[in-house]
């Protein structure tokens, strides 16, 4: 068989290499002198004939152009205004609609997403400065601000009080967002690996994962049917199936009956190996949900002392559960009893520096300190005379609680309306605003002049913090990430508070203008087609002064 590289001719490896001979040779030639200073007088003499050249083509364009526009009649500017202001009216209204959803321009969010980065725009991150040690980026990482969604501890009862809500209002209370950390909190809380040895908490774990309601409640009727003692199937159906908070109850009380007996079984054999350790923590945060929720019934139903005995005893039995916030339910059950020395020491238990803040724990401190002062405070006699130490100590902790979460007063002075609380809140956003003011709104008005001094007072908080979300002043710079949260949390026909405001991107403005000038411009052309007809002339004579005056006059 004969060679690929022989058929006659010149063998096509031996051509590729007298290709390449040649265009080195070339390259050569042209790195010479000589051949640089050749190219140089060639570009020179282009660069002079389209010099001359160029002028006189525009010149003649320019011509061409204005002959077209002065022959154009007044219903073709009327139509081409009218055009101009629809389309800028439909990008202006596009625009305004996913500023208030998104909070962003989306012209400027496809500048800097796309367009920046084609015309090479992408700005580089300078390197971290290496002055820091290690033990200070740590504390500077331990202080940043994080979007972390914490569990309502007040959040209220599907079947019993959010599902009525949605039977008598045709609005969906809940987020699925919401509803999707309400389910993997219910696989943490109420799973654990051993429950494939069971059959009745095999079904429950499937139980939790369903989205449709219907079928978690059937599949908890099934979990009963292999297991009459099955607790987490009582704590579904109290959540979800019973439509009265008494109803709940009843079904809470058969979960604690269960929930005890299951709990002792798993401390007496928690130690023979890791899979009892899971269980009985899975055992124990079935016990101390069902207890906690029987207090909330209790409260609901009017039995505030009980709910307060039942919470007290909770929080003794299981002191290392503080990340649950039971303190902040017997906070407002403590307030609903008018306790207020006792909310006073559970404020002094809590209220520390080393534990996480809560927009109960301030504004509840600052309404403890304002009922001090409230019934007799007025601005006109404090502006006479003064603050006194009471008044002082008021108002910095008002302003210490609106520095924590700037949200609440709204709510708490009615400027905003309220919705049902989510089940999961974030600190320091709306969520948690909603939430607090759902549940304390009255023991502030309880209070004789509380929110007066609140209205007086809460607004001079933000002379003290002029950059928010650079520098805070009791606390952290406010997270820039709480809008984007809680608009997920809190249901769309809800109003989202935004902190700090944010002025309109620039493009709003700007299509808000072309759309009402061009709109001008078209009303004026209806009614005045002469006149504007001269007024587009002298425009054409302004922009082509050279051209444009011996073509308007043949016109």
């Amino acid at each position: 068989m004969a060679d690929g590289c022989g058929t006659g001719r010149e063998p096509p490896c031996l051509g590729a290499a007298a290709a390449l001979r040649r265009w080195e040779q070339l390259r050569r030639r042209a790195a010479a002198p000589w051949a640089r200073g050749l190219l140089a007088v060639a570009a020179g003499l282009g660069l002079f004939y389209a010099a001359l050249r160029v002028p006189l083509r525009l010149r003649d364009g320019l011509a061409a152009v204005t002959v077209f526009l002065s022959t154009l009649t007044p219903k073709f500017y009327f139509a081409l205004t009218v055009t101009s202001s629809f389309i800028s009216g439909l990008i202006f209204v596009f625009e305004w609609w996913h500023f208030r959803k998104y909070g962003t321009s989306f012209i400027e969010q496809v500048s800097v997403s796309h367009l920046r980065p084609l015309i090479g725009g992408v700005e580089n991150s300078p390197p971290a400065p290496a002055a820091f040690s290690a033990g200070e980026n740590e504390a500077n990482r331990q202080n940043m601000p994080e979007c972390k969604m914490w569990r309502n501890p007040l959040n209220l009862f599907r079947g019993a009080e959010y599902s009525r809500y949605m039977w008598v209002t045709g609005k969906e209370p809940l987020t699925y967002y919401d509803m999707n950390l309400s389910a993997q909190d219910h696989q943490n809380f109420f799973t654990c690996d051993t429950d494939a040895l069971r059959p009745s908490d095999t079904v429950m774990q499937k139980a939790w994962r369903e989205r449709n309601p219907q079928a978690r409640i059937k599949a908890a009727y099934q979990a009963l049917e292999l297991n009459n003692d099955c607790a987490t199937a009582y704590v579904l159906l109290a959540e979800e199936e019973a439509t009265t908070i008494a109803d709940a109850e009843r079904y809470f009380k058969q979960a604690l009956k269960a929930g005890e007996m299951i709990y002792r079984k798993s401390q007496n054999c928690h130690s023979q190996s890791p899979q009892h350790e899971a269980q009985l923590r899975r055992d124990t945060n079935v016990l101390v949900y069902v207890k906690r929720r029987l207090a909330m019934c209790a409260r609901k139903l009017g039995r505030i002392r009980e709910s307060v005995k039942m919470m007290r005893d909770l929080m003794k039995e299981f002191p290392l559960l503080s990340m649950l916030n039971i303190h902040e339910n017997l906070l407002e059950a403590l307030l609903e009893l008018q306790a207020y020395a006792d909310v006073q020491a559970v404020l002094a238990k809590y209220d520390d520096i080393s534990l996480p803040k809560s927009a109960a724990i301030c504004y509840t401190a600052a309404l403890l300190k304002a009922r001090a002062v409230s019934e007799r405070f007025s601005p006109e006699t404090a502006f006479k005379r003064g603050l006194s130490t009471a008044e002082i100590n008021a108002v910095e902790a008002i302003h210490r609680a609106v520095e924590f979460n700037p949200h609440v007063p709204k709510y708490l002075l009615e400027m905003k309306s309220l919705v049902l609380p989510p089940e999961h809140i974030l600190k320091r956003g709306d969520s948690e605003a909603v939430a607090y003011a759902f549940f304390h709104l009255q023991h502030w008005k309880r209070i004789e002049g509380a929110l007066h001094l609140l209205h007086c007072t809460w607004e001079g908080t933000f002379r003290m913090i002029p950059y928010p979300l650079e520098k805070g002043h009791l606390f952290y710079p406010y997270p820039s990430c709480t809008e984007t949260a809680d608009r997920e949390l809190l249901p769309t026909f809800h109003e989202v508070s935004v902190y700090p405001q944010k002025e309109l991107p620039f493009f709003i403005h700007f299509t808000a203008g072309l759309c009402s000038f061009s709109a001008m411009l078209a009303l004026l052309t209806h009614q005045f087609p002469e006149l504007m007809v001269v007024f587009a002339k002298a425009v054409l004579r302004v922009l082509w002064p050279v051209s444009a005056p011996s073509v308007l006059a043949s016109g």
